[in-house]
């Protein structure tokens, strides 16, 4: 089987009808896949917060040349594209040859009936994104294309699947599954040959069998293989084998595919939780949408791999693809650095949560749909966990549980190795009778109406026996409960429902250290994931502080806010203060941690409707464009007893903290630049200590690339970081200012900007005004060769660092 990359050459532009194409002289950009073709083009006040004001209603076309020898005429020629958003329609020399409905699955378009042999061929697909979403989903082919040719007999294109099914230390039974598709016109026997690899030569195991198929049919060649003294795949240890299977006619091979390998066991219980290898693992888990913040919904390679390396760093051990399933870059990545995955099909089922959504395909795809995301999935060790859905209205009636059950009952059908859950939200599931026991019962429940407000109220309903009652069918279906909002049940649910195991699918980001008191003292529940772990465009500031002087708030925030605001990384990658409140909480980091609050809050009144996906609006800092003697609040997170805190060597108190405090304490400061010191103490006895230090007046550009040699692939990007600090290194976000970026050479300026949630400059421009004294550009490499990458800035000196791009296999 030949797979390769169709990602370059190809052009996009605005959709033309039939009618308009006569007079639209608008020429096509060339572009190479992954692209997101809404990012780069204008918001604006008069679209909507949920999609970043970005135009909710817009239509691309690509378009790409490729020439098709005449020895192809007795082969198979497809293309699979791993996402295109949405209701993608492909043209292969002007001739429809598939539609796919859903933006983020995987789908394959045979071309051999469209072909001209010896000639150019034309590729035109058509996406289109219209209301369908409540947050950015972007638009165009926004994941990989691969062209795949294979002979007539081949591999399927769903490839080889890998199982484990018995594992011990002593060995590990392996069975490959080998499908092949016999599209001559005779009947044939082959050879299929299949192998086990541990590293890149040495073979581990290997097996040969015949397999005679007729003509037309596909058959299945299956082997169980014994790995002794198998290497186990786990968070800490992700050790990959390869399974590769070939098939051989008449001694020669024709056909070959492969698959990344992970032995390891998984087992659910009430009394032990998860366990993977044998080992109980808590899930510390992140929720993610699909976006790469200032590349869009672009899924590069290399964008999906820092994501990945960023939040395992940060203490994640589980990410949730919200509310979508993960592209097929990230799973990779998940698996090469050992990262657990609950990969979720759809945010809605029959009942549309926006106008154009999925909803109006559902019962059409939905099949479709999750037989793409199970066929992408079963191999990567990494995922542990399928969800059938978000927070689906439908869960609340019987009708509907017996829909969701039918969809379990798919998944399973398809895979039985994993475990099955949903987030469902009780709130949700039970809108129409909890807003009859509101107004009923108003004097029960604190805060008022809207969203935010219902935050207040999730936990309470959610526990209620009303509740309960609703989604126990929904619930009866699925091997997990998952469980949004809803902590308040986890322990009711030990009693009530002795034999249910419970994961907190979504939860506040404040309510961690109560959460996972939870998590740790009960067996049954297997982790929380928190909204959310990456920041994302769209549902525009949900996760902003509201403060009583602003009056009534939406829980949108107005243009020009882009971001949700409430990731623990900024959608630039850079962490916030709630990110190492939580490592904290894990148990993960033992020196405290200095968040100072934004001066121009100090002393106002939170609302009580504020957004309980909002943390305080702060940073670790010592250097602000305020006064001396300006009131400050400081707040310290540690995980010992007893927290000091000193400015400039002068003792500003002292305070309890710890478990028992929730890891976090306060403190009034009047501000004075210098240094600002936290100690920890624990038994009296100083453990850690933390130093924030003023940035000094004279303040450079401090340029640095993630990586100085990059491989000449559509997958690799180099994020470079231009930050604003003094000569001994400190910070200064208080001393923002426009940069401007260059590029010369073998490379392209992929996006540019930071993590301010109301930034107004496009993310394709090339300049951008700092936030927090930082800003990022992405690379990405177009030949071999040096890249040239200059940052400029007003009243500083430029500053040049140069990256070499070396082909694929790491040659220069």
């Amino acid at each position: 089987m030949s797979r390769q990359s169709f990602n370059h050459g190809w052009a996009v532009k605005p959709k033309s009808s039939a009618w308009s194409k006569l007079t639209n002289s608008q020429k096509p950009e060339p572009v190479t896949l992954p692209h997101d073709a809404l990012i780069g083009t204008p918001r604006s006040p008069d679209a909507q917060g949920k999609t970043a004001y970005f135009a909710s209603s817009v239509e691309y076309e690509y378009t790409k040349t490729f020439f098709v020898p005449p020895e192809w005429r007795k082969r198979r020629v497809s293309l699979e594209f791993q996402g295109a958003y949405r209701d993608a329609m492909v043209y292969v020399n002007g001739v429809r040859a598939a539609h796919w409905a859903y933006g983020y699955s995987t789908f394959t378009v045979t071309l051999d009936d469209f072909l001209h042999y010896d000639a150019d061929n034309s590729i035109r697909v058509e996406v289109r994104a219209h209301d369908d979403s409540r947050w950015y989903s972007g638009a165009g082919l926004f994941r990989d294309v691969i062209l795949t040719v294979t002979d007539l007999v081949h591999i399927s294109h769903d490839g080889i699947t890998v199982t484990t099914p018995e594992v011990d230390d002593e060995l590990a039974v392996v069975e490959i599954a080998v499908p092949v598709t016999n599209a001559g016109l005779s009947t044939t026997t082959v050879t299929v040959d299949t192998e086990i690899r541990h590293g890149a030569a040495r073979r581990v195991a290997s097996d040969t069998a015949p397999l005679t198929l007729r003509a037309g049919e596909t058959g299945i060649s299956r082997r169980r293989m014994y790995v002794t003294a198998p290497r186990r795949w786990s968070v800490d240890h992700p050790y990959l084998y390869e399974a590769k299977a070939a098939i051989r006619s008449e001694g020669v091979v024709t056909d070959e595919a492969t698959a990344a390998l992970g032995i390891r066991t998984l087992r659910l219980d009430p009394y032990h939780g998860l366990r993977i290898n044998g080992d109980v693992v808590k899930l510390r888990g992140a929720c993610v949408h699909h976006d790469n913040g200032i590349l869009g919904a672009a899924a590069i390679g290399r964008a999906e791999e820092r994501r990945v390396e960023l939040l395992k760093e940060a203490g994640f051990n589980a990410i949730r693809s919200a509310h979508t399933p993960l592209s097929q870059a990230m799973l990779d990545a998940c698996d090469r650095l050992g990262m657990l995955v609950m990969d979720e099909a759809f945010d809605v089922w029959t009942e549309n949560k926006s106008p154009f959504d999925y909803a109006s395909d559902f019962d059409q795809w939905w099949e479709r749909d999750i037989e793409a995301m199970v066929r992408k999935d079963r191999n990567h060790p990494s995922v542990v966990l399928y969800s059938t859905g978000n927070e689906i209205p439908e869960t609340g009636t019987p009708l509907g549980a017996a829909l969701g059950r039918r969809i379990a009952e798919k998944v399973r059908s398809l895979d039985n190795t994993r475990p099955i859950t949903s987030a469902v939200n009780g709130f949700v599931s039970a809108l129409n009778d909890v807003i009859t026991m509101m107004q009923e019962h108003a004097s029960d429940f604190t805060g008022g109406g809207g969203v935010n407000a219902a935050g207040d109220v999730m936990g309470q309903i959610a526990e209620s026996p009303m509740v309960a009652a609703r989604i126990e069918e929904s619930l009866a279906s699925l091997d997990v409960a998952g469980l949004n909002y809803a902590e308040g049940r986890y322990e009711i649910d030990r009693t009530e429902y002795p034999n249910r195991l419970v994961v907190g699918t979504e939860t506040f980001p404040p309510h961690i250290a109560h959460n996972w008191k939870i998590v740790e003292n009960n067996s049954h529940v297997l982790g929380d994931f928190t909204w959310t772990g990456w920041d994302y465009l769209g549902e525009t500031g949900i996760g902003r502080m509201h403060y009583v002087d602003e009056g009534q708030t939406d829980f949108e925030a107005p243009y020009p806010w882009l971001t949700a605001w409430c990731g623990d990384h900024d959608i630039t990658g850079y962490r916030r203060p709630q990110s190492y409140y939580r490592e904290i909480v894990f148990g993960l980091r033992t020196e405290p941690y200095i968040a100072v609050q934004r001066p121009e809050h100090h002393g106002r009144e939170t609302d009580d409707m504020r957004s309980k996906w909002a943390w305080v609006d702060s940073l670790s800092s010592w250097s602000w464009p305020v006064d001396e003697g300006t009131p400050l609040s400081v707040e310290v997170y540690s995980p010992d007893e007893e927290v000091e805190l000193l400015l400039n060597g002068t003792t500003v108190g002292r305070r309890p903290v710890g478990r028992d405090h929730d890891f976090r304490t306060s403190f009034d400061v009047n501000y004075a630049r210098g240094e600002l010191v936290a100690v920890s103490y624990r038994g009296g006895r100083e453990c850690a200590r933390t130093t924030l230090r003023s940035a000094g007046r004279a303040l450079g550009l401090d340029v640095r690339s993630d990586r100085s040699t990059l491989a000449l692939t559509d997958a690799e990007l180099a994020f470079v970081s231009i930050e604003l600090r003094d000569q001994h290194g400190a910070l200064a976000t208080d001393a923002d200012c426009r940069v401007e970026v260059t590029i010369q050479g073998a490379g392209v300026l992929q996006g540019l900007g930071t993590g301010r949630f109301d930034a107004t400059e496009s993310f394709r421009a090339p300049a951008c005004k700092t936030f927090d004294g930082r800003a990022l550009a992405v690379i990405r490499p177009t030949e071999e060769g040096e890249i040239s990458v200059t940052v400029s800035a007003e009243k500083h000196e430029s500053v040049t660092c140069t990256l070499r791009v070396g082909r694929a296999d790491g040659s220069s």
